[in-house]
């Protein structure tokens, strides 16, 4: 369906974890761990508090899933990078926070809205995702169906974020000799 793209259409998984309602990222670190950037500092701090093992656990490809309004707080890009260091490909969630999804989205990192989702999946179920469509495929077959993204969304993840995308937009529109 898409050309060269930075998220595969398919995501093939399991689910890494389950969060409830109104889970603030920050916690995924520890607020104390916030300002970091360094992978190895945030793989050591990553779910410690929840599961000191989870950085052990989590295999590429892998998902978390939350209920709703996931990432309720103030939108740190820290946490959900140290989830893509460990392998994290999407979080699945009932609803999302509007700045948390905004910013993460933007980052390159597929959101998708499933209603129901907290509820039909447990720990280390495998999950296919189709991410374009918002579907979620479980393990007994039942699909999952959720809000697909908007034409703009497809594209930003597509691209790997929107900076990549901005760039490669305004490349097209350089004029013929511009120096850059």
């Amino acid at each position: 369906m898409s050309t060269a793209s930075a998220v595969p259409d398919v995501l093939r998984g399991r689910v890494a974890w389950i969060f409830g309602d109104d889970f603030d990222v920050d916690l995924i670190i520890g607020v104390e761990n916030i300002k970091y950037y360094d992978p190895d500092k945030l793989r050591a701090v990553c779910m410690r508090a929840f599961d000191p093992e989870f950085a052990d656990r989590v295999e590429p490809g892998d998902v978390v899933v939350g209920g709703r309004n996931f990432g309720y707080g103030h939108p740190h890009y820290p946490p959900l990078v140290a989830l893509r260091n460990l392998g994290i490909s999407a979080v699945l969630a009932e609803s999302f926070s509007p700045g948390f999804w905004r910013g993460e989205t933007y980052n390159g990192m597929p959101l998708v809205t499933v209603p129901g989702i907290a509820a039909a999946v447990r720990r280390f179920d495998p999950v296919e995702v189709d991410w374009r469509r918002a579907s979620v495929r479980l393990p007994d077959g039942t699909e999952l169906a959720g809000d697909p993204p908007s034409d703009r969304t497809v594209k930003v993840l597509e691209a790997g974020g929107s900076l990549n995308l901005l760039l490669r937009e305004h490349a097209r529109r350089a004029p013929a000799g511009a120096e850059g």
